[in-house]
């Protein structure tokens, strides 16, 4: 028995205390909930499976759980099994039981956490989304480091995951930043609903170096020029701005394309079989109110113009049509009434709006320098771009620092914080950890001390050693825990809280490498795997944030 397994262990108890009552196995769960408990003198682990049966078995859950505890106590590798309060299981297991977990992170390596929960299930995860008519800014970014963090972590939990821009490149956005363009080209402020900020008129001159023969041309040849040439130049710096972030897209999807290639009379056809489409006034609607809609929605206004709720239900129609299970929207904060109209779509296309969408808000972030906030961006006028975010605190700090916090609540970032250098900085303590590690299997190889291909796993004896190995174990569980709730942050809470912590208190009360020119033992080989496995965790749970793992800092 292994830690990994002791839920199949402890429904295996269940089975057979099941079968000598004459109970119905039927009541049998597939698998047992068995935590950690917050109480570390409670044992090693706890279940309340006895809580969970009991009523469905006819029998007293504490009864249950004495039973329970005899057969478990027959099990190798269980030292004690303890009785709580109405039925709860506290489970102590053997050290060389808990003292495998080292072993098993290690020879998984880079795939330890990684489970299949979401197996075969398709997820099209949509985030970021900015138009193409300015650069990406601070609340962009904060997606940008959830949603791709989100990715990874739902790619870990056995999802095929494709990662989509949506790219506004069609309505009045459009005209407005052409005509910012044009004005800028001809030495004119910007239109009164138009684009501000220098990096209109460093477009504009781009273009007119490029194309000069613009200059002084009438408004209706210039400006789809200035709108095409604007377009694909802001877009292509868009690009390379969430590159040097480390977020890739795996389709950028066009506004246009999707008007272009008729997706919204296709998806009127679509909705109008589901029975939902109706005319009124000359224009088309979509009866969303069946579907907890607060207002029916116009697709088509009586002039013929779509609207945007339109473009919203045929791309999400093209989405599934491309053959995705769920599709996952991430909005920022000012995007709550899409909510329920987007959950509408979902259902008068036929579709189960609990399974088949799901949409996550998040809200807005400051940043601030010394507890006052920081300028705003003369370049792109009164936003903080995120080009001026990596070059003030790097792309590791500003990654870990958005994703480390539930998108519930509003966030803000302090530079000089988030770029220091001590324990009280979060992203550097992790770091930290995984760099410390480094330099001791270093040393370790510096002194020609190997751990092998085996250890004694008994031999993590030591309460340090314990509570480190148990924290360790819990990392499939987080990744899963994460994926699950769409909560990356999971991951650094754990990685800060746990890992990290018990990592440095482990290694103050632990010796791994022998002092001086002491031979090596057995204990230290123990203490080297142990070591490797804490780093390979640290390392997983980064790489899930998107986050590098420094070996040396």
């Amino acid at each position: 028995m292994t830690p990994a397994n002791l839920a199949d262990t402890v429904l295996s108890a269940a089975r057979a205390v099941f079968e000598t009552r004459g109970l119905d196995l039927a009541a049998l769960p597939a698998t047992t909930v068995v935590e950690r408990p917050r109480n570390p003198e409670h044992g090693d682990y706890a279940s309340t499976l006895a809580l969970q049966l009991g009523k469905k078995a006819g029998v007293p859950p504490r009864e249950l759980a004495a039973a329970l505890a005899a057969e478990l106590a027959q099990r190798d590798g269980i030292t004690s099994v303890e009785i709580a309060g109405p039925g709860f299981l506290n489970i102590r297991l053997d050290a060389a039981v808990t003292g495998t977990i080292a072993g098993t992170v290690v020879e998984a390596g880079p795939a330890y956490g990684r489970n299949e929960q979401l197996a075969g299930e398709r997820i099209n995860l949509e985030f970021v989304s900015a138009n193409p008519t300015g650069p990406i800014h601070l609340g962009h970014t904060r997606w940008a480091a959830v949603g791709d963090s989100l990715r990874r972590v739902l790619a870990a939990a056995g999802a095929e995951v494709t990662s989509e821009y949506y790219i506004n490149d069609a309505g009045a956005q459009v005209d407005r930043f052409s005509r910012s363009l044009f004005a800028a080209a001809n030495g004119e402020p910007a239109p009164e609903d138009g684009y501000g900020g220098d990096y209109i008129a460093e477009i504009a001159q781009r273009i007119l170096s490029e194309e000069p023969e613009l200059a002084g041309q009438p408004a209706e040849t210039a400006l789809p020029v200035f709108w095409s040439r604007g377009y694909a130049l802001m877009l292509t710096e868009i690009r390379a701005s969430l590159e040097r972030f480390g977020v890739h897209f795996d389709v950028w999807f066009s506004e246009k394309d999707l008007h272009d290639g008729g997706a919204v009379e296709h998806a009127i056809e679509e909705l109008r079989k589901q029975g939902h489409i109706f005319e009124d006034g000359g224009a088309i609607w979509l009866r969303t109110t069946d579907f907890g809609d607060d207002k029916d929605r116009v697709l088509i206004r009586s002039n013929g113009e779509k609207t945007y709720f339109a473009a919203d239900a045929a791309y999400y129609i093209n989405k599934r049509e491309r053959g995705f299970d769920r599709c996952i929207y991430l909005l920022g904060a000012d995007h709550h009434g899409y909510i329920g109209r987007l959950k509408a779509i979902a259902a008068c296309a036929g579709d189960d709006p609990s399974k088949n969408i799901e949409i996550l808000i998040g809200q807005l972030v400051n940043l601030v320098r010394a507890g006052q906030p920081v300028r705003l961006s003369k370049r792109a006028g009164n936003i903080i771009t995120l080009d001026e975010l990596l070059e003030a605190v790097g792309a590791d700090a500003a990654r870990y620092s958005l994703a480390r916090s539930s998108t519930d609540s509003m966030l803000t970032l302090d530079i000089e914080e988030i770029t220091k250098h001590s324990s009280d900085n979060p992203v550097f303590y992790v770091q930290y950890a995984h760099a410390r590690i480094s330099s001791i299997l270093r040393n370790a190889v510096e002194k020609k001390i190997s751990r092998g291909d085996s250890y004694d796993p008994s031999l993590l004896a030591h309460e340090r050693e314990n509570n480190l190995l148990k924290t360790l174990g819990q990392f499939p569980a987080v990744v899963a825990s994460a994926a699950e709730l769409r909560e990356p942050h999971r991951i650094a809470v754990y990685l800060e809280e746990r890992v990290a912590t018990d990592w440095h208190r482990f290694y103050d009360a632990c010796q791994v490498l022998p002092k001086g020119e002491d031979p090596a033992t057995d204990v230290n080989v123990a203490r080297l795997w142990l070591a490797e496995a804490t780093r390979t965790v640290i390392a997983n749970g980064l790489a899930l944030l998107g986050v590098s793992a420094p070996e040396k800092m």
